[in-house]
């Protein structure tokens, strides 16, 4: 179905594009350039304690005019064939742990299911920026959205030019925390006029399970890094060939680097 809407004066058609993404067209004929960013977190703004000790923040980017309902298939057939809804919002997580929707999966279709997952933002044209914000240098919350604050401003102003070549930049956040909604609406229109913060369903966007495979990813190297991998995240990730940690390096770090924005 087709509709239309109105940005900045500008009349724009709008269609679905594969169920997921919506594309804007101005009229008549003419593209309006629209960028999205999907939000993710992994972490709280509570006080520090032995299982949450850091906050992960992760955007990604996409260009609205790249068509990726390709992508989008393959994801839904994957789900489709180990019995989820093609709509379902992979939550990479609760599928490293087998948890919740994945209790009853086996190993190697949740390695699957993960791996799609990963191949779409490999094969998508889509970058992203994630931060690592320790709780234990940060007191309080106060200290942690300031921390925030700073790094989202300073990645908007370092790339100021660009941002201000979208007619519109869209957010996507699911509001799962009041605190990072306010911190995203506030740093983002203070740096930008061409903003639009928008509530997101999970199972309606691809791209925002983009982010939380970007935040859980972040969260695995920072744990190789310094405490280690749980028992969990070692069966997951460990090959015949390769541990864990090395197969992490080899297999979804190097992708995920080449994807990073502004490389």
């Amino acid at each position: 179905m087709l509709f239309f809407t109105c940005w900045a004066g500008r009349k724009a058609l709008v269609h679905p594009l594969g169920g997921d993404i919506p594309r804007l067209i101005a009229f008549p004929g003419v593209l309006l350039r629209e960028l999205s960013i999907f939000i993710d977190e992994s972490g709280d703004f509570g006080p520090l304690q032995n299982h949450s000790p850091l906050y992960i923040l992760s955007l990604v980017f996409h260009d609205q005019s790249d068509d990726i309902s390709g992508h989008l298939d393959k994801i839904h057939a994957a789900l489709q064939a180990r019995g989820l809804p093609p709509d379902h919002a992979i939550h990479t997580g609760p599928l490293i742990r087998r948890e919740k929707d994945y209790e009853w999966l086996k190993m190697a279709e949740r390695r699957a299911i993960f791996r799609v997952l990963v191949d779409f933002v490999r094969m998508s044209d889509v970058t992203h920026h994630s931060w690592v914000f320790s709780k234990r240098e940060l007191e309080d919350t106060d200290q942690l959205v300031g921390a925030m604050s700073r790094e989202l401003g300073a990645l908007i102003r370092s790339s100021h030019e660009y941002f201000s070549t979208w007619d519109r930049v869209v957010i996507y956040y699911d509001n799962g925390q009041k605190e990072l909604t306010n911190l995203v609406n506030s740093v983002f229109n203070a740096h930008l006029t061409n903003v639009e913060v928008r509530k997101v369903v999970p199972s309606d966007y691809s791209l925002f399970q983009a982010a939380d495979l970007c935040c859980t990813l972040t969260l695995l190297r920072t744990k190789i890094e310094t405490v280690g991998l749980s028992s969990s995240e070692r069966d997951f990730f460990s090959t015949p060939k390769d541990s864990a940690e090395r197969a992490l390096k080899k297999g979804y770090f190097k992708t995920m680097d080449r994807k990073r924005f502004g490389v």
